[in-house]
Parts: structure tokens; sequence; C-alpha cells
């Protein structure tokens, strides 16, 4: 069987990959007016007179929400919110397997902003932080944008944020092996979508001087028809140089290629093109900008993608999980830029001695990773006063 037949053949096996299991006996008529009525009332009237105690006296403090609305689900795209439910659930057991954080699936059947946001806030204070998810750019900018003014916990889409922390530790190793640095480096992003625009984010608050972005249409500069507002913001910090054309155009001279685009759209010449020893992060998936063989025999001194199967796989798992049990653990009120730019130095370092050209992120399994990028986001979190505890 192929990958997705024997996936197929186990979901139809575990009918859904998580499940509501009870911290508390309820075996005698004391079990049920300790954990319900009468007992239960007390706990209620705490919470009324300070809702803080929700964090307390009920699971929200280690609670997250995994919500999407279907449109922009893996590689599907536009699929509907239903069947972006194995997603989801696969999401709450990462959660739970690498941070023990609880999570909970919810599928939004909205395309329209203002509903969605109603829809999410509304549920906020039964969660301690959100989790967005395969929600498809624009409209996932302003739904984040506008969850941020009004929630009080962490609002975190992960196709964006946690991609960016896991390129960005991915990018901080390959600068160092082929002795570059965040400052003299030339960067293109291909693709500006969520991640993309993201990913070019936060590369400036890391330190990235000269970034080029390129999309479908060519390279992105201000001032042009077809950009929509997320990308005339980034075009406003990137391309300082003002340079026009194609992919190849802007490759010309550059040592970074990250591309979350689409298949195939980077070829050997291009990298021949670039400066000696180029960084190719080609993470389309299922099959990405150029395969790995492809790039090293272009000249590429180091190769990333998405899949598990090449080495330098650059996951989101090993970011969001450890992100999220920080911000959990100290309260925060929001996952801001400075807790992000420590994950990604957090994973960087983890890295150590086994640094190579085919090892510049430790693996996804590594168990170790959570907890080093959750305290980093911890001491952010505080150094910033966004932390509650």
């Amino acid at each position: 069987m192929t990958i997705q037949e024997e996936s197929l053949q186990k979901h139809l096996e575990w009918q859904g990959k998580i499940e509501v299991i009870s911290r508390v006996p309820v075996e005698s008529r004391r079990d049920l007016s300790l954990c319900y009525t009468p007992g239960v009332a007390q706990a209620c009237l705490e919470i009324q007179k300070d809702i803080d105690q929700s964090y307390a006296l009920t699971r929200r403090a280690n609670l997250v929400a995994v919500i999407t609305d279907g449109t922009a689900v893996l590689g599907l795209g536009d699929i509907g919110p239903e069947a972006g439910m194995p997603v989801m659930e696969g999401k709450c057991a990462l959660f739970k397997a690498f941070a023990g954080v609880d999570a909970f699936p919810l599928c939004v059947r909205s395309k329209d902003v203002d509903e969605t946001v109603r829809i999410i806030a509304a549920l906020a204070g039964s969660f301690g932080g959100i989790n967005l998810e395969d929600i498809a750019a624009p409209r996932c900018f302003e739904i984040e944008r506008r969850l941020k003014e009004v929630c009080d916990i962490p609002v975190f889409h992960d196709d964006q944020h946690g991609t960016a922390v896991v390129v960005a530790a991915a990018l901080i190793n390959a600068l160092r092996l082929t002795h570059r640095s965040m400052e003299t480096a030339r960067v293109v992003v291909n693709g500006a979508g969520s991640a993309g625009i993201a990913i070019a984010k936060h590369l400036l608050n890391m330190g990235v001087k000269h970034l080029i972005m390129v999309d479908r249409f060519g390279i992105i500069d201000e001032g042009m028809e077809e950009l929509h507002a997320a990308q005339e913001q980034i075009a406003r910090v990137t391309n300082r140089g003002h340079l026009r054309g194609k992919l190849e155009d802007a490759l010309r001279g550059a040592d970074v290629f990250i591309g979350v685009s689409a298949p195939g759209v980077l070829t050997g010449e291009m990298i021949k093109a670039m400066n000696d020893g180029p960084i190719i992060f080609a993470m389309a998936n299922p099959t990405p900008e150029i395969m790995p063989d492809e790039a090293l025999k272009a000249g590429a001194a180091v190769v990333g993608t998405g899949r598990s199967d090449f080495c330098n796989q650059i996951n989101n798992v090993l970011a969001f999980p450890g992100i999220f049990r920080g911000a959990l653990d100290c309260r925060a009120t929001c996952i801001n830029e400075e807790m992000k730019v420590a994950a990604s130095i957090a994973l960087s370092e983890l890295v150590g001695d086994a640094l190579a050209p085919q090892c510049i992120l430790p693996d996804p399994l590594d168990k170790r990773c959570a907890r080093a990028v959750a305290d980093a986001v911890i001491r952010a979190a505080r150094q910033t006063g966004v932390a509650r505890k």
C-alpha cells in the first residue's frame, strides 16, 4: 500500500485521532457531588468573582482551540471545513504528544471574515490559546489581526508563524555552515501567500537586510497593481533596490532561496546563477520547487524541504507545540515577535555539535524541542511584559 492508502485504512480503524478522557473519578454519589452538582457551583461562583480563576479551576490553562475554515488545507486548497477535520485532529494529537497540550478541533462553516472573527472571539473564554490553521490568504491576515485586537489569549496562525520560526532556525545554521550572516545574505522568498509573507517578516526581525519576494506575477515591488493589502505592506520593507522581473532575475547573485510556492519552479540553471554554495529551502509539498539531488548537483551547499523522506525537513512540529507550551505556562496575552525570535534561536541551538549540511535542524521527533522552545518563549514573554505569571 502507498502511505496514502495505509493512512486512509488507519483513519477508518481509528475513527478519530483524539478523544475526551475524564481526569476525575465518577464512580460514586460523592464523586458526582464533587465534580458536578451541587459541589461544582462553588467553582462557578469563584470564577464569577474573578474570571482569572477559570485558569486554576478548569482545564482552560492547558487547552488550545485548533480552528480552520477549510479554505487552504495542506496542498489540497479549499475543500471545506469538514474535510479539514482529519488535519485538525492530527494537529491536536501532535500538541498532546510533543508538549502535553490538550487541543480541540473546531471547523467553522464560514468564509466571511466578520462572522469568523465573531465566532472565534465568542468561544475564546473556553481556551488558553487559539491556533488558526489552513485559512486562505489574504483572509487569514485580517482574521488573525482582528482576533489579536479582541482576545486576551494568544492567537497564532501556524501556517504563517510556525513555518517562519522553523525556517529562521534552519537559516541560522545554514548561514553558519556557509560562513554568511543574516545582515549580509541576499535572500529570495518565492511565494507571497501567508507563509511567505510571515517568513519574510520574521527574517527581517531576525536581522536580514536584503530580501526580495516573488509571486506568480514576478518580483514584488511597491506600487504594483496585482498586490493585495498584505503584499503591499511587505513590499514597503523588501526589495529596496526596486528590482522588477521574474524569479530568475531575483536569484542572480542571491545567497538563499526559500520556496513556499509550487513544484518545479526552480531550475538548476537558476541555482548556478546564484552566489557560490547557495542555500536552498524548497518547501512546496508534496513536490518541492526542485528535488534535493538536482539542487545539490547544481551547486547548492545546503538543501532543505518540507518532506520527511529527505534530510533537513523544515517541519512546523518543531515549533508550535513548544511555542504554545511556553505561552500557556506563563499565561501570555499574546505571542509576540520577540517570543518567535527566541523560539527560532532555541531550535537552532539544539542541533549543537551535530551541525552539518545534512543536519541543520533537530529531528522532528526530538522530544527536547518543545521544552527548549517553551523555556525560550517564557523568558521572552516575561522580558517583554506579556506574561501574566
